[in-house]
């Protein structure tokens, strides 16, 4: 998806352990339609997905005209990913951000999320004031 191509930050909307929601903003890779990124594991947006992986997500690549604004709001799960899967994760997150690289230390601190909607909103006022397109997707 383009949108996908276009952004390189989300925001991650997680519930701290009083319910409040937080809001974090993360670079990400995607892998299809599920989102890649970096985090250390004691952030408390990380020991929030610990201890309930719903989440919500939502990306807008910059425009200074309201008639331009497009984006998208996901709603679904977000988890540590395995010893198996850091691999390619590392990969196609460092292929999208080349200069993480250079910060090796910090990398290898973080452990890798993958984000997996299960509902997507498409926003796109090019088509019209208040234009969406909304998908359920399965597990």
């Amino acid at each position: 998806m383009e949108l996908l191509e276009e952004t390189p930050a989300l925001t991650l909307a997680t519930l701290d352990p009083d319910g409040a929601p937080r809001a974090t903003p993360l670079f990400f890779a995607a892998d299809d339609l599920a989102l890649i990124f970096l985090s250390d594991p004691a952030s408390q947006h990380s020991c929030n997905l610990l201890a309930d992986p719903r989440c919500a997500a939502a990306l807008y690549p910059t425009v200074a005209d309201w008639r331009t604004l497009r984006g998208l709001q996901m709603r679904g799960r977000a988890r540590r990913m395995g010893a198996a899967e850091t691999p390619r994760a590392l990969q196609l997150y460092l292929r999208r951000f080349p200069f993480a690289a250079d910060l090796a230390q910090a990398v290898q601190a973080a452990a890798p999320y993958r984000f997996q909607p299960d509902w997507i909103r498409r926003i796109d006022n090019r088509q019209g004031f208040g234009f969406q397109q909304e998908w359920q997707l399965g597990d």
